[in-house]
């Protein structure tokens, strides 16, 4: 894997390998647990890869892939009432292109990917624990999907490294996610900085900076309002409601909720 690009070779994958599939015109990567034979275990909306539960789903789904009216064999669909599921490598690509997420980078390769998603600070626990992970929670559910704070990619990074956000009001693991928050947000908060240059180098540097300190510290890696849990526990925690899982209703933005909260 080189500094621009994640992209692998099929044969280089092992079980445990955090995987993901950039969809049409880039708008948004698919992500996933590589578990050995050809299968990978990945969340998803009641199906879908993607989902908001607004309008904003038109656009989404539409750069999704097309989908094959012929089911797939091999391939296990969510349980009901779960959004878990099992494909086989294929169908998980839908003809895109392979990628392998990475673990422990350093600070400076973190920034210089630009684009959230790809890559993260936190270290990943062994392979049998994640594969443990992701096959627990095939079985058991990972929660309500919401697109901002339980997503695709926050079920991977938990199967890597057992943490879950668990501070209401913020967003979840995804650094996709944080990528699409942190483009305005860094624009508003270097605002005021813009005031004192009106070289339009210097607001641009300014705006680029803030963005990069944004997603530095969103990191699941630098955060502090994680913890790390056993699969078990958190599925107990769900069930007996000492997680709190809220599904985003479609008249309401998810901005408020959050759909992994842990209770006293």
């Amino acid at each position: 894997m080189g500094l621009l690009s994640n992209r692998v070779q099929r044969e280089s994958l092992k079980p445990g390998d955090h995987i993901y599939s950039w969809r049409a015109a880039y708008i948004y990567a698919h992500h996933g647990i590589y578990v050995g034979d050809d299968k990978v275990i990945h969340f998803t909306r009641r199906g879908q890869e993607v989902g908001t539960g607004t309008v904003l789903d038109v656009l989404l789904i539409s750069s999704g892939p097309a989908r094959s009216h012929q089911p797939c064999s091999t391939c296990t669909p969510p349980a009901e009432g779960s959004g878990v599921m099992s494909s086989c490598l294929n169908c998980f690509l839908s003809g895109g292109v392979l990628y392998r997420f990475e673990y422990s980078v350093t600070p400076a390769l973190f920034l210089a990917k630009a684009r959230g998603g790809t890559c993260t600070l936190a270290v990943s626990d062994p392979d049998d624990a994640v594969v443990h992970r992701a096959k627990y929670l095939l079985e058991n559910g990972f929660g309500c999907y919401n697109v901002f704070k339980n997503n695709c990619e926050d079920f991977a990074i938990y199967c890597k490294t057992g943490l879950l956000v668990v501070e209401q009001g913020t967003i979840g693991q995804s650094g996709q996610a944080v990528s699409i928050i942190g483009g305005p947000l860094a624009a508003v908060l270097s605002t005021p900085l813009c005031l004192v240059t009106t070289n339009v180098y210097g607001m641009a540097a300014t705006a680029v900076a803030v963005y990069c300190a944004s997603r530095y510290a969103a990191d699941i890696g630098m955060r502090r309002d994680v913890v790390k849990m056993s699969a078990e526990d958190m599925t107990r925690r769900l069930a007996t409601g000492l997680l709190q899982v809220v599904e985003p209703q479609i008249s309401a933005t998810p901005a408020h909720e959050s759909p992994l909260l842990l209770t006293q």
